[in-house]
């Protein structure tokens, strides 16, 4: 029976982590080597100790709605697309009103996690810390690991020859960067077009001589304003959407969302993307376009080799005078605390149990919290992780069990990609972000049956349907059920509009009936794919590069 759980780490994963083990009876304690929360969302001009901190302009790429804890929605004031500074904030309101910071110590960095020598039976674990120099042994019965994939940064010198050699510039990794002070009036290079690379070489023109931005694959661009000036996610991470990814054919709904982004402008033109490309990556970015229209940004393709000034790039062209060169290409996972004889049991997300557990251990009591790369928001994913966990850890449930190794390590190799990929290249092997949360939701017993609602609440099923994917739909039944889900399912574009009605202006048109007619029209549809997927198991897994959200 597990009773004490050790955390590591207080950003987002640390914070759901620790009020899930509440949820469940447990009794956590979170280890932070930082004197505060947020992980990386909070943001410091230094990096000391190797900290990673988000860069100074740093917003959201997923709405409000989409990103929130399911039991905790983000104050109706709140913009829709939150800056750093706002988003700690919440983390704060939800740390203070479920009482979580008094199982945190600050300021404490975990050393060593190993197997006690009993684990077997136990499932045990042994862990030492350090606060001020003094070094502390603890015994835990369960781990959970919180310290996210933004870890250290992946930095491939060895692909970029005379980087190091010969090129007298400067170089350094998108970690280091903070705000644009430091490159005004210098010719930049930014090399990485992932949705980091994209906003620094945005923000760099405003001040730079001249960026840019060196790119391997074919890109993507799109707005977190959708259509009628909707965030985009909440109106594209459906389940309706959903559903027709799933019924419709790979190739046809590949087609359509080419030409759904080629909408916006012609990637093609733009030297982005094609629709022919096999292997594409999909960025958010309102302004790259603008900067590539108007000359401020120039697009090139990937780089062969430095100079003592210059860059050249694999088409023979040659850009002369570059003052810095800016990596952004992503960052490596290293859990350098856990003893190797662990860590060598995984190399990657994919290699752990629906991307929480090590399968081999003889007992499931070490989870990794926030390792998982998806096409909506990851904060979403680390709470329904933890919450499944904490329910195994908790045990008592037929549905918080785990299946025995062979069936777990099945399953890992069923869903393993065939070839290892850099991380530059993970985004395109993003989970499909309702898959997944509907794939620990089932295991947790906490998916929500759109074919019971439509026979007992049709408004909230056609809501949880054709409406966006919000976190409150997993708080509707089962272990956790929240009474306010309902009415925060029902309310939550009202929640997205209050932010914006700061001046109010006359709009006599009404489509309260349109929306009557809708939902009629709708019920068919509905019930139609509420039987089909009871029926016939969804992909678990998507290898389309959907949005970094």
């Amino acid at each position: 029976m597990v009773r004490r759980v050790a955390v590591i780490g207080a950003g987002v994963g640390g914070l759901v982590s620790i009020k899930c083990c509440l949820d469940e009876g447990l009794e956590p304690t979170c280890f932070e080597r930082s004197e505060d929360i947020g992980g990386i969302w909070r943001y410091t001009d230094s990096m000391d100790g190797g900290r990673v901190s988000v860069y100074r302009s740093v917003i959201t790429n997923t709405s409000k709605e989409m990103s929130c804890f399911s039991d905790f929605p983000c104050p109706e004031d709140f913009p829709n697309y939150l800056p750093h500074g706002l988003l700690l904030e919440y983390f704060r309101m939800y740390a203070r009103h479920f009482n979580l910071l008094r199982h945190i110590r600050f300021k404490t960095t975990a050393l060593s996690v190993r197997r006690r020598p009993d684990f077997a039976t136990s499932g045990q674990w042994e862990v030492v810390t350090e606060t001020n120099g003094v070094r502390e042994s603890h015994v835990f019965d369960a781990v959970m690991v919180c310290t996210g994939h933004y870890q250290e940064p992946y930095l491939p010198l060895a692909s970029f020859p005379g980087i190091d050699t010969r090129f007298k510039g400067q170089y350094l990794h998108s970690r280091e960067y903070k705000d644009v002070e430091a490159f005004r009036g210098k010719r930049v290079l930014v090399v990485g077009i992932g949705n980091t690379g994209g906003d620094l070489s945005v923000e760099l023109s405003h001040v730079a001589a001249k960026v840019f931005l060196s790119t391997r694959s074919s890109t993507w661009v799109f707005s977190r304003v959708s259509d009628h000036g909707f965030p985009f996610d909440m109106v594209s991470t459906t389940r309706f959407n959903h559903f027709l990814d799933w019924l419709l054919p790979s190739a046809l709904m590949r087609r359509i969302r080419f030409r759904k982004f080629n909408s916006w402008f012609n990637h093609a033109n733009y030297g982005l993307a094609s629709t022919k490309s096999s292997y594409f990556k999909v960025i958010i970015n309102e302004e790259l376009p603008f900067c590539l229209l108007s000359g401020t940004v120039v697009l090139k393709p990937n780089v062969k080799e430095f100079t003592e000034n210059s860059a050249v790039f694999e088409d023979g062209t040659i850009e002369e005078n570059i003052d810095v060169v800016l990596f952004a290409t992503g960052y490596i996972f290293s859990f350098p605390f856990l003893e190797e004889s662990v860590r060598s049991l995984f190399d990657d997300n994919r290699s752990l149990y629906k991307s929480i557990f090590p399968p081999q251990l003889e007992k499931p009591t070490l989870a990794i919290i926030g390792l998982v790369q998806l096409t909506g928001s990851v904060m979403v994913g680390a709470e329904m992780q933890a919450r499944w966990v904490t329910g195994i850890f908790a045990g008592g449930r037929r549905w918080n069990k785990l299946p025995p190794t062979s069936r777990m390590m099945a399953d890992v190799l069923k869903k393993k990609p065939p070839v290892k990929r850099n991380p530059s290249e993970r985004e395109n092997l993003k989970m499909s972000f309702i898959s997944y949360t509907d794939e620990i939701a089932s295991c947790a017993g906490i998916k929500p049956n759109v074919l019971r609602l439509l026979l007992t609440d049709p408004r909230l099923a056609l809501a949880i349907f054709f409406g966006p994917c919000t976190p409150y739909q997993y708080r509707l039944v089962g272990r956790g059920k929240w009474s306010g889900a309902r009415d925060a399912i029902l309310t939550q574009w009202q929640r997205t509009l209050k932010p914006l009605r700061t001046q109010v202006v006359d709009d006599s048109s009404s489509g309260s009936s349109g929306w009557c007619w809708m939902c009629l029209l709708a019920l068919p549809v509905a019930l139609t794919a509420g039987f089909l997927l009871s029926k016939y198991p969804q992909p678990g897994w998507s290898l389309w590069a959907g949005p970094r959200l």
